[in-house]
C-alpha cells in the first residue's frame, strides 16, 4: 500500500474516517515506521497536555490522537463539558508539529479504535499506571505496547477552569 506523505496542513491532519486513517497506518507500519496512538479530551489545552503529547511523538515516528467526541466529554466530565468543541479541539491539536494525525472516537474507552487503528504503542499520561489502563487488556491482546508518558500530573483543565474563577471574582 502506498502512504501520502506527512500532512503539512493542520486541517489535513484530521480524519474523520477511521477506516482511512487505518489503512494510513497499516501503512505506515508496513514500511517499518513505529506509530504511536494516545488519546483524550483535550478541552483547554495545557502544558500537562504538550508534554505528554510531545513524550508520546519521541516514542515512535508517528503519532495518532484520538479525541473525545463532545458527547463522549459530556458523558466523562459532566454537562458543563467541553468547555471547546470537538472540531476546535481537533484543530488545536492538530496544529501541535509532532502531533501526525488527529481522529475522533465517542466511545468511553479507546478499546475500539485500537482494534480498528493497531498502532505500535499506546501511550498514556501520569494519571495511570500500566495496570489501571482502561485499554489494558486490547492492548495486551493486539500487541501493543503500553507506555506512560508526560511529567507527573500537576496540571487539568479542572485547575484551570477554577483559576479562571477565581480571576473573574477578583
Amino acid at each position: 500500500m502506498s502512504v501520502k506523505p506527512r500532512p503539512k496542513k493542520t486541517k489535513e491532519k484530521i480524519i474523520k474516517n477511521r477506516g482511512i486513517l487505518a489503512q494510513i497506518v497499516a501503512g505506515l507500519r508496513s514500511q517499518g515506521k513505529v506509530v504511536v496512538f494516545t488519546n483524550g479530551c483535550f478541552d483547554l489545552l495545557h502544558v500537562g497536555h504538550i508534554r505528554a503529547l510531545e513524550d508520546a511523538a519521541s516514542r515512535g515516528d508517528f503519532l495518532v490522537v484520538g479525541l473525545n467526541t463532545d458527547k463522549s466529554v459530556q458523558r466523562l466530565k459532566g454537562k458543563s463539558h467541553p468547555i471547546v468543541p470537538q472540531d476546535e479541539r481537533a484543530e488545536v491539536v492538530a496544529a501541535l508539529e509532532f502531533v501526525d494525525y488527529v481522529t475522533f472516537f465517542e466511545e468511553d474507552t479507546a478499546d475500539e479504535i485500537l482494534q480498528e487503528l493497531q498502532p505500535d504503542i499506546l501511550a498514556k499520561g501520569q494519571d495511570y499506571t500500566e495496570k489501571t489502563v482502561p485499554e489494558r487488556n486490547t492492548a495486551q491482546e493486539l500487541g501493543i505496547r503500553i507506555l506512560i508518558v508526560g511529567d507527573k500530573k500537576k496540571h487539568s483543565t479542572k485547575d484551570l477552569i477554577q483559576r479562571i474563577r477565581r480571576r473573574k471574582n477578583l
